[in-house]
């Protein structure tokens, strides 16, 4: 008996019986370790309420060892007060003959005389015959098991009903888990994203993202969220999106080191916010731009240098090289549309913009040019080389008389007082992207103040 107890289990053995077998040994000390390895306190009971079994995790909760649990009958006088003793008892017994388990709360007294609150699992141990041979009583403290069932809880409302993305990202970099809110942002199923490579999800941003998946599961979480613009594949197409996400890496509970299960990556889109944030700041930009050039254009003697000023404040930021085009002597009204190049941003080193003289050669456009087109209809025209290889593309812009790196142009009408002096061309490289509406809106603030300074710069310089 003395063994048995020190092990945790009893057994029914008299003083003249023969020892077990070796095989029984074995299952004895089996049984031991598996009860003494659960994290959940575990005792049990026979049919007359005698302790047969107390666990590792009941001695840490209670205080009592084995030893001095096992062979005594119920709780009473030590593991709960006398007064609760006959009801404790009552309600742990119970079990023998309901069906299924039963869940109680009770105060239990522990070995230094403190009470502790445990939430108790029972249920019947049957015998060889099938009949009640006694009860097993598995408990926790409570305020363990309520943070349990709290974890479990925000676990399923985060995978369930959070307005949020929720993705768990297992060692692989690959979605494991995502939520509905994180599926419809992915622009797919909750099951149909998940092992696949981020590469196929986004076309863009997945090299940062999977960077800093890596980073969380070497280093931990980051000190704040970060911001990160993705390009979704969607059946419509390719969607920017800008998406706050936070990081927390994933380690197992039961491993004795942490062992990274992954990573949960939590997002919010916040991609109308951070467009309209990017608006306005570069409209404060350009009107800031605007003014700089006006301040420096009235400090030229020459208006035609004050064009020049204007247009060079309008590359900063919105273009990498700008042409002025003027339409020749009397080409206004006729059949044919013929420009004159009379100013252009350096294509080599960076510099001002140079005067290329107003009695120039008509510059070599062809039939249907997007200046020429500006011009005919006293409008903006915007024109790409679109998905042209790269050497396709500098023939494009050869042959428009263009920069060799140009692949975006947006041409701006020149008008004052009524009548049409020419066109701006503005143009981007590779590395930028292609003109918007509200660039061409900035163009024609531009375009005015140019057409403005050659208009004068005609009235001071009439034989021009």
């Amino acid at each position: 008996m003395s063994a048995s107890r020190r092990s945790g289990t009893t057994d029914e053995l008299g003083p003249d019986e023969p020892e077990p077998a070796r095989e029984g040994s074995v299952g004895s000390d089996l049984l031991a370790a598996l009860l003494d390895g659960m994290d959940a306190a575990l005792c049990a009971f026979d049919a007359d309420g005698v302790v047969t079994h107390w666990n590792r995790e009941a001695e840490r909760i209670l205080g009592w060892t084995a030893a001095e649990a096992v062979g005594r009958a119920g709780f009473a006088g030590w593991a709960v007060r006398s007064a609760d003793a006959a009801e404790v008892e009552a309600r742990l017994m119970s079990a023998m003959d309901a069906p299924g388990r039963q869940v109680n709360e009770f105060a239990l007294l522990t070995k230094d005389g403190g009470r502790v609150l445990v939430r108790t699992q029972s249920a019947a141990v049957r015998g060889p015959d099938g009949k009640p041979a006694g009860v097993y009583c598995a408990f926790s403290e409570v305020h363990a098991q309520i943070d349990l069932e709290r974890s479990i809880a925000l676990s399923e409302a985060l995978l369930e009903d959070a307005s949020w993305g929720v993705v768990l990202v297992d060692a692989d970099l690959r979605p494991a888990v995502v939520n509905a809110h994180a599926a419809r942002a992915l622009g797919a199923g909750r099951t149909s994203v998940l092992g696949r490579p981020l590469g196929e999800l986004l076309a863009r941003g997945a090299e940062e993202l999977e960077s800093a998946l890596t980073h969380v599961l070497a280093e931990g979480a980051p000190p704040a969220p970060a911001e990160l613009w993705v390009s979704v594949r969607t059946p419509d197409g390719e969607r920017r999106r800008c998406w706050r996400s936070g990081f927390v890496r994933l380690a197992s509970p039961l491993a004795e080191e942490p062992v990274p299960l992954g990573v949960g990556w939590l997002f919010q889109d916040v991609t109308e916010s951070r467009q309209g944030e990017q608006e306005a700041s570069l409209l404060r930009f350009r009107a800031q731009q605007l003014h700089r050039a006006a301040r420096a254009a009235a400090e030229c003697e020459d208006p035609a240098e004050a064009a020049t000023v204007h247009l060079d404040f309008a590359l900063a930021g919105f273009a990498d090289h700008a042409l002025i085009d003027r339409v020749t002597d009397g080409a206004e009204g006729a059949d044919r549309v013929r420009l004159v190049r009379i100013a252009a941003t350096p294509s080599g080193a960076p510099g001002p913009s140079r005067l290329d003289g107003r009695a120039g050669l008509p510059v070599r456009y062809g039939e249907g040019h997007p200046a020429v087109q500006c011009v005919e209809r006293a409008g903006s025209v915007r024109a790409a080389a679109g998905s042209l290889s790269a050497e396709d593309a500098r023939a494009w812009a050869l042959a428009r008389q263009w920069p060799a790196d140009a692949v975006h142009a947006l041409c701006t009408v020149l008008r004052s007082r009524g009548r049409t002096l020419g066109a701006v061309t503005f143009l981007r490289g590779a590395g930028r992207n292609a003109f918007e509406r509200s660039d061409a809106m900035y163009a024609e603030d531009v375009a005015v103040r140019i057409a403005t300074a050659l208009d004068l710069a005609s009235l001071l310089t009439p034989d021009d």
